[in-house]
């Protein structure tokens, strides 16, 4: 019964995050890159103020995998950071937290290009 709990506090979360995501598309002008942006500054300006750890904490991926999620982690990564090598860990330490996520997801963008056939729909 547990482990359902933890399922269900994960998707209520990572859902409700997304559902913003959706209200702002539906409601707004703002175009999904920018949408995108604000929720990684959002994240950014929630883990540089410690708002967000608990709730990582509280919903575990529901929290990390959105956008939300990488921006906490390039603000804790250039926090530790700049504890340890001063003001470069401000430029160094957001690309390191976040290196094997950006890698991953250049690889995997590359596998993809490489299989289908991407280009404009015009």
């Amino acid at each position: 019964m547990e482990i359902f709990l933890e399922y269900l506090k994960t998707f209520l979360v990572g859902g409700a995050i997304c559902a913003v995501g959706q209200v702002l598309i539906d409601y707004t002008k703002l175009t999904p890159a920018r949408i995108l942006v604000i929720f990684v500054v959002a994240g950014v300006v929630l883990g540089g103020l410690g708002l967000y750890q608990p709730l990582i904490d509280f919903a575990g991926a529901g929290a990390t995998v959105p956008l939300t999620g990488f921006g906490a982690l390039i603000a804790k990564g250039t926090m530790a950071a700049v504890r340890t090598d001063g003001l470069i860990g401000a430029i160094s330490g957001g690309i390191c937290a976040a290196g094997a996520g950006i890698g991953a997801a250049i690889i995997f963008g590359l596998i993809v290009a490489l299989i289908f056939k991407p280009g404009d729909k015009m």
